[in-house]
């Protein structure tokens, strides 16, 4: 492995302070990802400067030109807090042709457009529920033929379950109705509604390009204090506030009461999704599961969370694979990433 510049790219508010290695995790919390990376990538005996990225991008450009940086490693999922500008930032790597980490443009725009993303894989022969998107301002919001409640009600192109809670499970036009018009007014955007499966929460993560793919142990999500009549889904509040996902007993892990079949489709069902999206970098593919052991595809997350007591680094530890280790393969992913400026005329990105 030879030593790389790399250029660390964080959220000017998330930028772990100096002393950072020598602070209590609840004072590291909030950046913890960006610490963990960083950490790695000097454990790795790589050349690191971390940069805190706030209203102006043209920051990546003037520390491109004076640190020269083999790569960027990249962990900014919005910019001016809109998540949809996403893809926008890693395009501006490509028109700089400076090589980064994680998802390429167009992989961002469709993984993270929930309408899109699912069009896409039907036509590519991978399970996912059916849904309908309604636009900004619909006032009477209906189901279509074939599309039977319960429906759950998102967000089509936020993510972190922004706008997700209980209530987003509806049985009826009227709550329909209301659950949409709620989303409109407090979240915005295009909403969309899908058949809700009830059953089981998995995920399965993968690192590389095309087909050279490492595709991980398929992870659960399940409760083991949830109230009655309440729904298994890791909505806002379960995300963001720690007290209460205690309260409801979460547990993730390896998938339980899985044979060696059933693992291996699901993971071939992520492996699938990833490709039909052009997805490239890292990804985490969510998958709902239900009583009769179907598998449907609930989006698929780009770049997501590298926290090293998150899913996706558990993982990869679960395979054998260290925390660096995984930092590693993610940086060789985004190193051989064939962007357009590498590819030229009639060649194929890979």
């Amino acid at each position: 492995m030879r030593k790389l510049r790399v250029l660390l790219l964080v959220h000017d508010l998330l930028l772990p302070p100096p002393d950072a290695d020598e602070l209590d995790w609840e004072e590291t919390y909030p950046y913890q990802m960006e610490l963990d990376v960083q950490t790695a990538l000097h454990e790795l005996g790589h050349d690191v400067e971390t940069l805190g990225v706030g209203e102006n991008l043209d920051v990546v450009r003037q520390r491109m030109e004076a640190f020269k940086p083999h790569i960027a490693f990249n962990i900014l999922t919005d910019f001016h807090d809109i998540t949809a500008y996403e893809s926008h930032i890693v395009s501006y790597f490509e028109l700089l042709k400076l090589p980064y980490t994680g998802c390429n443009p167009r992989g961002i725009l469709l993984g993270n457009d929930k309408t899109l993303c699912k069009q896409i894989l039907k036509l590519h022969g991978t399970p996912c529920p059916e849904s309908v998107s309604f636009a900004p301002g619909t006032k009477k919001p209906r189901l279509p033929k074939g599309l039977d409640y319960p429906v759950i009600v998102k967000s089509a192109i936020e993510h972190g379950s922004t706008g997700l809670s209980q209530a987003s499970v509806v049985k009826s036009d009227k709550q329909l109705e209301k659950r949409v018009a709620y989303m409109f007014d407090k979240v915005g955007g295009e909403v969309i509604a899908e058949q809700f499966i009830e059953g089981r929460e998995m995920t399965c993560s993968i690192v590389g390009n095309g087909n050279r793919l490492t595709v991980l142990p398929v992870w659960e999500v399940w409760f083991t204090k949830l109230g009655k009549n309440k729904h298994a889904i890791c909505d806002e509040k379960l995300k963001w506030n720690v007290e209460y996902a205690q309260s409801i007993g979460i547990k993730t892990g390896p998938a339980r009461r899985l044979t060696e079949q059933k693992h291996k489709e699901i993971q071939d069902i992520a492996r699938s999704a990833y490709k039909a999206l052009g997805l490239s970098g890292y990804a985490r593919v969510d998958m709902r599961v239900d009583k009769d052991g179907n598998v449907y595809v609930i989006e698929a997350n780009v770049n997501p969370d590298l926290t090293g007591i998150e899913d996706f680094a558990e993982a990869a530890a679960k395979q054998g694979m260290e925390y660096k280790d995984l930092v590693q393969l993610i940086v060789d992913a985004g190193v051989k990433y064939k962007a357009p400026w590498k590819a030229g005329p009639n060649k194929k990105y890979t």
